[in-house]
């Protein structure tokens, strides 16, 4: 039975995702923001979940686009929306798919902002002082050291269980988008940070204990129900981070290091499969935007090494 009110729409959809895409939850939260914003637009207008057609689809994008919102949100509204009449046309609610031909306005190409080496490197030797006692002074240059060493989601970062780091591992397992795994190396300074930091958590599990209260489970706990960092609270600290090693915040964020860290090695000469890897991108493609920084690696090896760049000009 097709549902009356599109919340059930909604509810149904993102259930089903869930279920069968082991969608993330941020992932869920974001189609369910656009496809709330396009339930209100469609009450305002008279317009059912059930009946409207292609052309009022296709006037809530114009709608949008008067609001001044990006390429890039009107495309992922489309795709919500898409995605949405798909389930709906698998339920038997709807005998088509109302946005299926629309092509959409497209994403703005854009290169991903990143730092540069000695940047990142002013940020690491901050993070080793900066904090209100020796533990946090401690947990900040492990996360700090952690980011730009694996190149993790936040939301991976500030998640990881102490069990993934125990026992002093080259290699860490770690869960991502979708609920795929995949390994990651740690670098001798990061290794070294967290060693230093389950030190200090160690100490304060054994005081913990002694209280009957239980030890924390997440390598970076928190107050919260998650029991670990929040990722607001991470984004705050990076930028005051940054302000202090005179970076400018305005430039620093996690997702920021993230780019430094697969900017970093494909300069390096790090194969784009290998950080496509290490990354978590399920499609190459999305781990191409990178080669822009072998623009001028390959004209200066073209200028030094092909032999008609070395012929000298003829003498007049």
């Amino acid at each position: 039975m097709t549902p009356a009110h599109p919340e059930r729409w909604i509810s149904a959809f993102l259930e089903a995702i869930a279920a069968e895409a082991d969608a993330a939850t941020n992932t869920r939260l974001a189609y369910g923001r656009d496809l709330k914003d396009f339930a209100d637009w469609c009450g305002a207008q008279g317009h059912a979940f059930a009946t409207l057609d292609r052309a009022a689809v296709e006037a809530y994008l114009v709608s949008c686009d008067l609001q001044g919102l990006s390429k890039a949100t009107r495309a992922r509204r489309l795709s919500s929306i898409r995605q949405m009449y798909r389930f709906a046309f698998d339920e038997g609610w709807r005998s088509d798919n109302p946005a299926l031909r629309l092509s959409g306005p497209g994403k703005a190409a854009r290169l991903p902002m990143t730092l540069s080496e000695d940047e990142v490197s002013r940020l690491l030797t901050t993070a080793r002082d900066h904090g209100r006692n020796a533990g946090e002074r401690l947990r900040n240059a492990a996360l700090m050291e952690l980011l730009y060493a694996t190149g993790l989601r936040v939301s991976e970062l500030v998640s990881l269980p102490q069990a993934a780091v125990r026992g002093d591992p080259r290699m860490i397992l770690v869960r991502g988008k979708g609920g795929r795994e995949r390994m990651v190396p740690l670098s001798p300074p990061a290794r070294a940070a967290v060693a230093d930091w389950l030190a200090d958590l160690d100490a304060g599990a054994d005081t913990r204990r002694k209280a009957g209260r239980p030890a924390p489970k997440a390598l970076f706990p928190g107050p919260g129900a998650a029991g670990h960092l929040t990722r607001q609270a991470f984004f705050a600290l990076i930028k005051a981070i940054a302000l202090a090693a005179g970076v400018d915040p305005a430039r620093v964020t996690p997702h920021v290091l993230r780019h430094a860290f697969a900017t970093h090695l494909l300069a390096g000469g790090a194969d784009l499969r290998v950080i496509q890897s290490l990354l978590g991108h399920a499609d190459v493609a999305t781990t191409e935007i990178y080669t822009h920084v072998l623009d001028e690696h390959l004209k200066d090896l073209v200028l030094t090494h092909h032999p008609l760049a070395k012929r000298r000009p003829p003498q007049a």
